[in-house]
């Protein structure tokens, strides 16, 4: 058994990313429809286009050449005028049907790749946000950002401007190959005989084409992301004097790109050059042996106008294909990029059986967990090993460690931003995992160190805790954390739009917008990562009166170096390089102490 053609890298990475956008381009298919119906009325009349010519050269130019009985019944019927004007007539209406059809077929086929791709971006987006930590670490955001926008744009681009007109001169290269057969097989087979050289030159300029193109969107991920890094790093930039560092750095990738973008054009022109050499000889060969055919009176003239017709008609896919070739091979490293995207596991998956979670009471335990971070995220040894402790409901817990000691790797867990290599993760005595991601992250509150907020106004960053919360509530929520005050006094205080990040308020008014947003979630559990670092004294005490006040709503979990945060706990949960050594009681308990005790790593705090 033969061995199976391999496609082009081109085709082969376009039918890929077809197949994988299915479910997509079904949704769509009553547009498709239409515009494919379209496509076929196109391609029939630009059949019977050329067929005026023959009936002109047949019937009034060149009758003696014994042009169809028929030609001339009807030249008898109607004069020679009434003939002239009625293929004038015929051709125009043809050519006018044949437009209509065409803008049909392309307006259809554009709306319908429109929305396909507009679904895929949205579903690439959405995938994105699902992706684990580790790999978002790894990338470079404004990679990724050229990926969703400009890498999608690309792919839709080129299907309506290269792959849909493809596809239909494709089709109309068959109905015309077989209609030269049916007309003159000898014509039709020296017409094409020619084929199997353009092809193998085709696909060995096509491979280096994609190559290269493959390169060029490489660079421009990197130009990319050196941008957005640059940019969102520019106050350490322009304090460290990094301009021409960063300078240097993109114009060295934007050359690159333009290199590649060079050559690319360099091959594409190559593959046009060798089609129109390719188009001339057959149509030399055809004019040739056709011509002699017309002379020995074996076809007439008007046969061969249309064959003639018919081989420039049928041979323009091969045109398009060299003069779309640098633009398809985009396309197809533009999708590879996307599929790439799309081929990435998502690090936190709803387990199958998962239900959504009941109203939390907030009992944290860890049972023997186990979970090490990759090279990328911090390096070998980071993580944490075989560790157990349990927090009950309505008890502050402290971790303290060094750096690297493992103590946000405990908050990710508990908030499945990870899932454990090993042990459970248990909430209300049940494993996590048994819940939907959505549904468990509704009910437990962070505030990280990176406060994260958003361009948008005070009150919209605050309600990003409870979608649909009333003023009201927004208002309270700032209040318990010490934030109605200064956001009064801001411009328009609580509508004021704040800068990207937020970073047109200080670090403390920061840290009380994301206090304020925890306590709007009113979640059961708080996580709370260094709620403190970098503030000054007075800064972080009104930080640390919100977050008094938060923890008296439920389990709260700190990790911290201050020994003001820590001296409010319940139990200190001490871990070093990973381990839990130790627990030890700072806080003087409200109800008469906390009594805690260890068990190898296992750590209880229980109120008396």
């Amino acid at each position: 058994m033969k061995p199976r053609p391999k496609l082009s890298e081109t085709t082969r990475v376009l039918l890929a990313v077809g197949r994988r956008f299915a479910p997509e381009v079904r949704s769509q298919r009553a547009a498709l429809l239409g515009a494919t119906l379209a496509m076929v009325a196109e391609i029939v009349l630009r059949l019977v286009e050329p067929w005026g010519l023959k009936i002109v050269f047949d019937a009034l130019l060149l009758p003696e050449r014994g042009g169809a009985a028929w030609m001339t019944r009807w030249v008898n019927a109607m004069g020679r005028d009434g003939v002239l004007m009625s293929v004038c007539l015929l051709v125009v209406a043809v050519t006018g049907l044949r437009a209509a059809a065409a803008y049909a077929g392309t307006i259809g086929f554009a709306q319908a790749g429109s929305r396909v791709l507009s679904q895929v971006r949205g579903s690439l987006f959405r995938h994105l946000q699902c992706l684990s930590l580790a790999y978002h670490q790894r990338a470079r955001g404004g990679d990724l950002v050229l990926r969703v926008i400009n890498d999608v744009s690309q792919l839709q681009d080129v299907l309506v401007t290269a792959v849909v007109p493809l596809v239909t001169r494709m089709t109309m290269l068959a109905g015309m190959v077989a209609l030269m057969l049916v007309m003159n097989l000898r014509l039709a087979c020296l017409a094409l005989v020619l084929l199997p050289l353009f092809w193998l030159r085709g696909v060995k300029l096509s491979r280096g084409i994609h190559e290269v193109a493959r390169r060029q969107r490489r660079r421009e991920g990197e130009m990319a992301a050196t941008a957005a890094e640059s940019l969102a790093s520019m106050p350490v930039v322009q304090a460290l004097s990094l301009e021409g560092k960063f300078a240097a750095a993109f114009g060295s990738r934007n050359a690159s790109a333009l290199r590649e973008d060079v050559q690319g054009k360099r091959l594409s022109a190559k593959l046009e050059r060798s089609v129109d050499v390719f188009i001339a000889a057959a149509t030399a060969l055809v004019l040739w042996q056709g011509t002699r055919m017309v002379w020995a009176g074996a076809m007439t003239p008007g046969d061969l106008l249309v064959f003639l017709a018919y081989l420039k008609t049928a041979f323009r896919p091969l045109q398009d294909s060299a003069k779309y070739s640098g633009r398809l091979a985009k396309a197809a490293a533009a999708g590879e990029r996307v599929l790439a995207v799309l081929d990435e596991r998502a690090g936190v998956a709803d387990a199958p059986g998962a239900v959504a979670a009941p109203e939390l009471r907030g009992q944290l335990r860890f049972e023997e967990v186990t979970f090490r971070h990759s090279a990328i995220e911090g390096g070998p040894g980071r993580g944490i090993e075989a560790v157990s402790f349990t927090v009950r409901p309505g008890q502050i817990a402290a971790l303290v460690g060094a750096s690297g000691s493992g103590k946000s790797t405990v908050l990710s867990l508990i908030s499945r931003l990870h899932d454990p290599e090993s042990g459970r993760v248990l909430v209300d005595g049940t494993d996590v995992r048994a819940w939907t991601v959505t549904s468990y992250r509704a009910q437990v509150g962070v505030v990280l160190q990176d406060t994260g907020l958003f361009a948008g106004s005070v009150a919209d960053n605050i309600r990003a805790g409870r979608e649909g919360s009333s003023d009201a509530e927004v208002q309270a929520a700032a209040v318990l954390a010490q934030a109605d005050d200064f956001i009064r006094l801001l411009p328009e205080g609580y509508a004021t739009r704040l800068g990207e990040r937020g970073v047109t308020l200080s670090q403390g008014q920061r840290q009380r917008l994301a206090i304020a947003r925890a306590a709007l979630r009113q979640a059961p559990i708080l996580l709370l990562d260094e709620p403190t670092a970098g503030l000054d004294e007075a800064s972080a005490r009104l930080v640390f009166d919100g977050l008094r006040h938060l923890a008296a709503r439920g389990t709260v979990l700190v990790a911290t170096h201050h020994p003001r945060e820590a001296a409010m706990a319940d139990v200190v949960l001490r871990l070093e390089h990973g381990r839990l050594v130790s627990s030890d009681p700072l806080a003087a308990p409200a109800e008469g102490g906390v009594h805690t005790h260890a068990a190898g790593d296992m750590v209880h705090a229980e109120r008396r």
